[in-house]
């Protein structure tokens, strides 16, 4: 009842609630807990789990261009550094301001399909 994306790497010990999507080259360190969806390309650790930056190592070993990573970079700036209001107006902004690239599309559509919330 737990969707893996591609390339996701889940941690020793990590306990998954159920429906939890792990998205694609995301990486969710040793012992942590997933209690809602972690979005592609982030890192994240902690009981419960929370979103610590972008997996820059696990792109760049993926041979993700450096111009989609620093878009990529921005749009995880936008979705939990900037304080908007909504994780809608977050998603607008990412569509409107940034370079379009099927990564960036993916996390995008990834997270407005969210049941469970994206982990903070």
């Amino acid at each position: 009842h737990v969707t893996v994306e591609d390339f996701a790497v889940i941690g020793g010990l990590c306990g998954l609630h159920q429906f939890v999507r792990i998205g694609r080259m995301s990486i969710m360190g040793g012992c942590s807990k997933a209690t809602q969806d972690i979005p592609p390309y982030m890192m994240a650790d902690g009981n419960p789990a929370s979103i610590h930056g972008l997996n820059t190592v696990g792109l760049q070993r993926r041979g993700v261009p450096d111009d989609v990573r620093r878009t990529l970079k921005e749009a995880y700036r936008i979705l939990y550094r900037e304080k908007l209001p909504t994780t809608r107006a977050a998603l607008d902004k990412m569509r409107t301001s940034l370079p379009p690239s099927a990564e960036l599309e993916h996390l995008v559509a990834f997270v407005a399909a969210s049941e469970r919330g994206i982990a903070r």
